[in-house]
């Protein structure tokens, strides 16, 4: 078994990491969906920028809980990066937005199932259920932004990235290789139990 400290590390440098990312990612979302003229696509647009912000609140929320801060350095290229897609976004066109934020979404979807996996091994089972959560809402931005990918017909020529396995596989697998939620926290309760005593 992994040390937890190590689990610990992984977990606030997962997050610290995910917390600027959700920054620049709201940034450019709120330039985004400005360049646009499609009216359901800019309150799609617009709705994913307030997910992106929750995110980051909910992210920011664990990193106080483990005791630990962003990174300063990290927050300040978030904040440059995402403002200059945003404002790149008027000048590139629709479909080149529309490939980077789904191409990003992907892997977002991973890095919010590893950190419930760090949580889970370091004994946070508080925030397993949220960061699954997170990684389900992440799954349904890559999901919209691919389908807006392959309604241009340029997009259809494109190489998309990997497409996620279906959005039950991200608690199905978590449960499979540790048990349900609940059987994880019943199993701390037992051992903090026999510790005490």
């Amino acid at each position: 078994m992994v040390p937890d400290n190590y689990s610990r590390d992984k977990l606030i440098a997962l997050l610290q990491l995910a917390y600027s990312g959700e920054l620049a990612a709201a940034y450019a979302y709120r330039g985004h969906w400005h360049s646009l003229t499609s009216v359901n696509e800019r309150d799609s647009i617009r709705r994913i920028e307030e997910d992106e912000w929750r995110h980051r609140r909910l992210v920011g929320e664990m990193l106080a809980r483990l005791d630990a801060k962003p990174s300063r350095g990290r927050e300040a290229r978030a904040a440059i990066i995402g403002r200059t897609l945003g404002l790149l976004c008027h000048l590139t066109g629709w479909l080149l937005p529309m490939y980077g934020a789904g191409k990003l979404e992907s892997r977002n979807v991973k890095e919010y199932e590893t950190a419930a996996r760090y949580a889970r091994d370091c004994r946070y089972f508080e925030l397993i259920d949220c960061l699954l959560e997170m990684a389900e809402v992440e799954w349904d931005h890559e999901l919209y932004f691919r389908a807006r990918v392959l309604s241009h017909r340029l997009g259809r020529r494109l190489s998309l990235w990997p497409q996620p396995p279906p959005k039950e596989t991200i608690r199905l697998s978590y449960e499979g290789e540790s048990g349900t939620l609940l059987e994880d926290k019943s199993r701390h309760l037992r051992e903090r139990a026999t510790t005490a005593a």
